[in-house]
């Protein structure tokens, strides 16, 4: 006779997800689903391909976050009644199998509350991952070459799209860069706690034999930025002074003010055109240069916040975040965290999660402390 009781389990779980699903509001993502979907069945909206792209991806993110919360509800229903069948059947394998659905479930609640945490400007965005390598000469590029392999099949599991950009290969073994694109809701907020120097101690396959060698390669994460394909000008955020048009020598080219100086006030740009016939011609050539100049100008400052969130990573000795060890211990260790994995070869084949869960915990903790 059997008598399964997971009714103390079964409740904390649904305590800790009570409060998950209070932080994500689920009615504002049925509101947001309703939003969404009106606007993408407006005929109109492929008129703006940009925006419908937008748009689209929005509800397919929404839904998909919708869609997790409300999966993680009827799980739990049904494992209730799972842990039923098994003691009025007296049934050890309808037992077990509502044990392993109890420890799926606190996996998939554990990853539903980290989420929650992402909650950084750039958190919700893709990301991209630049794995460099660094000291060790061939140890070093191979250990980027298994880098690489170790997020590309992280991202298979779940299924999110991966773009590899580049990758510059090595002259021995393994590659001297790659620049990868993870295109999945969250992965700028989930992997950028991967950003920095990991280090590899192992005994080398390249050098003497039985010597050990420490090789590094360094992980820069940064989210992809919504590209700008238009800059909206307010009219009182501009002066527009017209004067004569001249030539050479100074002397004047026609006799109407038909020359525009257009100066944008915050960033102080001026741009002037008197090359068209007419006063409205010249302030539009006016316009359409001063909207590609501060096209230009929003650009250097995205691209200087993304080196900002990148940071700056030497792969070398002194600002490791984590190690990996291959030989006589076998361990993964996060120094950062103090998370430790008995099993490498389970790391590199992508088994990241517990790794990554716990360097957003310990930096949310960083931040609230």
């Amino acid at each position: 006779m059997i008598e399964l009781d997971l009714s103390a389990d079964i409740q904390a779980l649904r305590t800790t997800f009570a409060n998950i699903r209070e932080v994500v509001d689920v009615d504002a993502l049925r509101a947001d689903v309703d939003r969404l979907e009106q606007e993408a069945a407006d005929p109109e909206l492929w008129n703006d391909q940009a925006n419908a792209q937008k748009v689209t991806s929005a509800l397919s993110r929404v839904k998909a976050q919708l869609a997790k919360v409300t999966k993680i509800e009827s799980r739990l229903d049904d494992l209730e009644v799972m842990v039923d069948l098994a003691n009025e059947m007296e049934d050890e394998d309808a037992a077990q199998e509502a044990r392993t659905e109890l420890a799926a479930l606190e996996k998939a609640i554990g990853d539903l509350e980290v989420q929650t945490l992402l909650d950084g400007e750039y958190d919700d965005r893709a990301a991209v991952v630049t794995i460099r390598s660094g000291a060790g000469g061939d140890d070093a590029t191979d250990v980027a070459e298994m880098l690489m392999r170790m997020y590309l099949r992280w991202a298979e599991r779940p299924g999110y799209p991966v773009k590899v950009m580049d990758t510059s290969y090595a002259e021995g073994a393994g590659i001297k860069s790659t620049t990868f694109e993870v295109d999945a809701p969250y992965a700028y907020g989930t992997l950028s706690v991967e950003a920095g120097t990991h280090r590899l101690a192992r005994i080398s396959p390249f050098g003497s034999a039985d010597k050990r060698q420490t090789s590094f390669a360094a992980v820069e994460v940064i989210p992809v930025m919504e590209e700008a394909q238009e800059v909206d000008i307010p009219e009182n955020d501009i002066r527009v002074d017209v004067f004569r048009s001249s030539g050479p020598g100074g002397q004047s080219v026609n006799t109407t003010d038909s020359a525009v100086r257009i100066t944008h006030l915050p960033t102080g740009i001026v741009v002037s055109m008197q090359n068209e016939k007419s006063q409205i011609q010249n302030r539009a050539a006016a316009m359409r240069v001063l909207q590609t100049r501060l096209l230009l100008l929003q650009k250097e400052e995205e691209a200087a916040k993304k080196k900002e969130l990148a940071g700056t990573i030497t792969a070398s000795w002194g600002d490791q975040m984590r190690s990996y060890f291959l030989y006589g211990q076998q361990l993964v260790k996060d120094l950062r965290t103090g998370y430790e994995v008995g099993n490498p070869a389970t790391v590199f084949d992508g088994d990241l999660d517990g790794l990554i869960n716990a360097g957003i915990r310990w930096r949310k903790r960083k931040i609230e402390d």
